[in-house]
């Protein structure tokens, strides 16, 4: 399994922010503009919190199992492979939808004196932030599951679980 790269995050994110910002410009000049939901930076931040529980539990879990503690319960690669997985997809839907917000929420920078724009704006950043959390806990989850270099089986490539 690949490792996610923060590049091609930082690409998404761009690319939807530039996207976003556009088609909020001609939205809002053929009609009304939807509005940033209240529910999108709570829902990116219960997500970061499940992903940080999920790593922070595994690794528990795993550094029990090297210390070889008895009654140590150990990880299924099956389900590592899997939080990993959830992961990378939490993380690329994060990278994509902050940038849909970060777009629309620069675009309403232009009207912060009309009170419902500058609350739009208040939930596009703290979405941004929340989406920032996601990719965050993600990226651990990854390093708390990757495997430890294997230089006769990978050429000294590390990869996850």
């Amino acid at each position: 399994m690949r490792e996610l790269r923060i590049r091609v995050l930082v690409g998404v994110f761009l690319v939807a922010g530039i996207l976003s910002w556009a088609g909020a410009r001609l939205w809002n000049s053929i009609g009304t503009l939807p509005s940033v939901p209240l529910a999108a930076p709570i829902v990116l931040a219960l997500i970061a919190v499940v992903l940080l529980a999920t790593a922070l539990s595994l690794r528990a879990r795993l550094k029990a199992q090297r210390e070889r503690r008895p009654g140590a319960k150990g990880v299924d690669p099956l389900m590592a492979a899997r939080a990993v997985v959830f992961g990378q997809a939490s993380a690329l839907v994060a990278a994509l939808v902050s940038g849909m917000y970060g777009g629309t929420g620069v675009f309403l920078l232009e009207s912060l004196d009309i009170p419902a724009r500058r609350d739009q704006v208040i939930y596009a950043g703290f979405s941004v932030v929340a989406g920032i959390g996601v990719i965050a806990a993600a990226l651990f989850l990854e390093r708390v599951c990757k495997l430890p270099e294997d230089d006769d089986h990978n050429n000294g490539a590390a990869s996850t679980a």
